[in-house]
């Protein structure tokens, strides 16, 4: 009787000692993945959000450069110049030099721009792009970006290399038109191959044909 009493508690502690077991594997199984959880989020927060604006050194500007961070020194601003507008209207443009310890480009000022920087300014260009004026850089600050004077002073600059020196070869626009100069083929008839013969299907005429197989045939 002892034995058997003896028996089941001994089995009763090892039940006990298994569930503890599980209980405890399970707690730090849900911690661990709580913490991976958190990890992700947090990294997910710290990464980048699509489109935002980078920090760049002016070597690293191309033609293709856009939402980029620059901070540089103005070197020289030019006279202000006024030019045609797209809709008749006249705009007023003038060019900054901006450099910094990686090298220069031309940076291009529109009217309200010009004026608000002067020579030996440090500036922050916040969200610019680059444009192509006759195959050539130019530094743009356009409605989405940010133009200011930065507090920090930068007491190294490079002339050389001089991004905007550098000629591109820019793409030429292509005409939706029909024609033989690049556009879209015309969808209209003509006498080169162009024409169909509505009254057989839809299907291309064959030149080759002879006359007396047309005769008699209706066409619209």
């Amino acid at each position: 009787m002892c034995a058997e009493r003896h028996g089941k508690s001994r089995t009763a502690r090892c039940f006990y000692a298994r569930s503890l077991i599980f209980r405890v594997a399970a707690t730090e199984c849900n911690s661990a993945h709580q913490k991976g959880r958190i990890d992700m989020e947090e990294s997910v927060v710290s990464a980048p959000e699509e489109g935002q604006s980078v920090e760049t050194k002016i070597k690293d500007l191309n033609p293709q450069s856009k939402r980029v961070d620059v901070l540089a020194k103005c070197l020289d601003v030019s006279e202000p110049k006024d030019i045609p507008g797209r809709f008749g209207n006249t705009r007023r443009v003038a060019e900054a030099t901006l450099a910094d310890e990686s090298g220069s480009i031309v940076m291009s000022l529109w009217d309200d721009q010009i004026g608000t920087i002067a020579k030996e300014d440090t500036l922050a260009v916040k969200n610019g792009y680059v444009s192509l004026v006759r195959g050539h850089m130019r530094l743009n600050v356009g409605k989405y970006g940010q133009l200011s004077k930065a507090e920090k002073t930068l007491d190294t600059t490079a002339n050389e290399p001089n991004m905007s020196e550098k000629e591109y070869e820019q793409e030429r626009r292509q005409y939706s038109g029909g024609g033989d100069r690049g556009g879209r083929p015309r969808s209209g008839g003509g006498d080169r191959g162009g024409r169909r013969d509505f009254g057989s299907g839809g299907r291309e005429r064959s030149d080759d044909r002879p006359s007396y197989m047309n005769k008699g045939r209706r066409r619209f």
